[in-house]
């Protein structure tokens, strides 16, 4: 079994799971954890290169089933490889978006069904589920301010990033899973704050 503990950091566009996940990464650490930040699609070489695919804008034409499959490829390499690897040793693992992103993006904004994209995920990692999630939530109008506007994902249209907003409080809402929504329009050290405090609540006494 894992003596680790596997932190999945959620939500839309400019929602701050980047800094947030390093903000937490940084506060475990100084209270002498070992922790292992990472992200998807990516975290491997391997889910990097098929990240660099994913994010191309100047793909145009990808069918919506090629972006879930690899995505689940990607996820399915990071698992194997990184995740699973540092929760046996005891490591504190930190996702910024894991399971949860393919679900809120293809299974729901994309149509391509929740039931199947998680089932897909769930079988690529071989049911490699978090402990405990964050959801960062942030209107959609409010994360499309935050961001570049440089990669795929950024550059769909409002109504998609409004759909990936709402799927995400579906998620979160019928999860039997342990996890916090927050308010992310706060600011960051506040953010901060409500997920330390989250966080430490859960986290299993060493």
């Amino acid at each position: 079994m894992s003596m680790g503990f596997f932190i999945a950091m959620e939500g839309g566009e400019g929602a701050g799971k980047s800094t947030h996940s390093k903000r937490l990464a940084q506060w475990l650490q100084e209270a002498g954890y070992e922790v292992v930040l990472t992200r998807e699609p990516g975290g491997t070489p391997t889910a990097e290169k098929i990240r660099n695919i994913l994010l191309d804008p100047e793909i145009t034409d990808m069918p919506d089933q090629t972006e879930a499959l690899l995505f689940a490829a990607a996820r399915s390499d990071h698992a194997h490889n990184k995740i699973r690897p540092a929760l046996n040793r005891g490591a504190i693992v930190i996702c910024d978006r894991y399971i949860d992103s393919s679900v809120a993006y293809q299974g729901i904004a994309r149509g391509l069904g929740a039931n199947q994209i998680r089932t897909l995920s769930e079988w690529a990692t071989e049911e490699l589920i978090p402990d405990f999630t964050i959801y960062l939530d942030v209107p959609a109008e409010a994360g499309e301010e935050r961001m570049d506007g440089i990669d795929r994902m950024e550059i769909q249209s409002r109504d998609f990033h409004h759909a990936v907003h709402q799927a995400f409080r579906d998620i979160a809402a019928a999860s039997p899973k342990p996890n916090i929504v927050i308010d992310a329009t706060k600011s960051k050290d506040e953010v901060a704050k409500e997920i330390i405090e989250a966080v430490s609540a859960v986290l299993p006494k060493r």
